[in-house]
């Protein structure tokens, strides 16, 4: 009989029996719930709320449903607890910051914005969820992780270095979370680098949103530029309703009948255009990618200089975004409930669109690798979705001029050419 087996007493009709038992059957591991929590996740931050079931989980885990139950009553349950943990691991990493009593501001915000980098980089498969939380969470619950994230960026505003008395709160609110966006893009991309790397990468392109570098020459969004068309053709009916209803609601909730009802067809009318909800999706995602295409080449037709292309491609992002951001909104949020001949395609596109940028800024930034200038362009993208949803996708100039600010910052970062010996030849720390 192996070590690991144990003896226990069972009654038969000639009286006690003793029987071995496997430790395996009788023990659970004591971090089976933190197993199960990180598994949820996972799935949950990668696939989105509706896309992950119960029983994905469990498997991922290695145990059956109804052993996760013993844990978390429900699916929701993993999701909530996914949530706050995130915001709460932030705020305890931020809780341990040292610094000596005599340390400046720049000092303070620096280490303020490693524990957060450093954070991040440890739950880089699981931090991409602060995506999904408006969506899913019930309301209690979301005002909850909200008021959290929200100390959390009280806390890394305090230091500042534009903190003068004429910015208001919101406008703090708006540079952290610019920097909390920009560290959070390493959750939409799967690129490599060194951690010391990384980190100071990230924290570089942070202090150049603190710094505020590239505010003077940000142009203004053109409201009336790309309106909202109504159309009497029933395929341009069918593609807008779609996206209308998938941003409110999401792919998930939302039915064929209902998109046809809304465009003012019945179902079967629908399908003479698209076969299924999911040939309509990549309808979606296709008009999407091709108008951001043609806005590109447009771009690069008109300029002059490299830096006048960025800041051009920063301009024209921003403009695009802010006047279909329903579209755009759907085109960031439900790219895993694509066809997967569809997903393929149009990950390669996006993999490509960030080349293009990247290429443009290594002639303007050469210190920078490959690698490093396409965590930069995945940094300054990621700030429309995340700071422009901060701001309601309200097309006031004031809020594209500093969007646009942000993401120059971002690009051209703090005199970028005389910081590239500090980050190769130190640490973050």
């Amino acid at each position: 009989m192996s070590p690991s087996e144990q003896f226990v007493d069972a009654q038969s009709s000639s009286g006690i029996v003793r029987q071995a038992r496997s430790d395996s059957v009788k023990r659970r591991p004591k971090d089976r719930k933190a197993q199960i929590s990180a598994a949820a996740a996972i799935a949950f931050s990668e696939r989105g709320y509706p896309a992950v079931s119960v029983d994905d989980i469990a498997s991922a885990v290695g145990i059956s449903g109804s052993a996760l139950y013993r844990h978390f009553p429900n699916k929701y349950a993993m999701f909530r607890h996914a949530a706050l943990e995130l915001t709460e691991a932030l705020a305890s990493a931020l809780d341990v910051v040292s610094v000596t009593p005599a340390a400046t501001d720049a000092q303070r915000l620096r280490e303020d914005l490693i524990a957060v980098i450093r954070t991040t980089i440890r739950n880089r498969r699981t931090a991409g969820i602060y995506r999904w939380e408006s969506r899913f969470l019930e309301a209690d619950d979301r005002k909850s992780v909200r008021a959290q994230a929200s100390a959390v960026n009280r806390r890394v505003a305090r230091h500042l270095s534009r903190s003068d008395p004429a910015m208001t709160a919101r406008e703090k609110t708006l540079v952290v979370a610019a920097m909390f966006s920009v560290i959070g893009s390493i959750t939409v991309h799967n690129l490599l680098l060194p951690q010391r790397v990384m980190e100071q990468v990230l924290l570089e392109a942070c202090l150049a949103i603190d710094h505020g570098e590239g505010a003077t020459t940000a142009s203004r969004l053109e409201q009336s530029s790309l309106p909202r068309t109504v159309t009497t053709n029933k395929r341009e009916r069918l593609l807008q309703e779609a996206v209308r209803l998938f941003d409110s609601r999401g792919y998930h909730d939302v039915s064929i009948e209902e998109i046809a009802a809304a465009a003012g067809l019945n179902a079967s009318g629908m399908y003479r255009y698209f076969p299924s909800k999911a040939e309509l999706l990549g309808a979606v995602f296709y008009r999407a990618a091709d108008r951001l295409d043609l806005a590109t080449a447009a771009v690069f037709d008109s300029a002059d200089s490299h830096e006048e292309a960025l800041r051009s491609l920063s301009a024209m992002y921003v403009e695009l975004s802010f006047a279909q951001h329903e579209l755009m909104s759907v085109y960031f949020s439900e790219m895993n409930n694509l066809l997967p001949s569809h997903r393929s395609d149009l990950k390669n596109r996006q993999k490509l669109y960030v080349v293009e940028w990247a290429r443009v800024l290594r002639e303007i930034r050469p210190e920078l690798s490959a690698v490093e200038a396409k965590f930069v362009v995945h940094a300054a993208l990621n700030l429309v979705p995340d700071v422009g949803r901060m701001m309601k996708f309200d097309a006031a100039a004031e809020n594209a001029a500093r969007l646009q600010m942000f993401m120059s910052a971002v690009l051209f970062g703090r005199q970028a050419a005389s910081t590239v010996s500090t980050r190769r030849g130190t640490s973050a720390s």
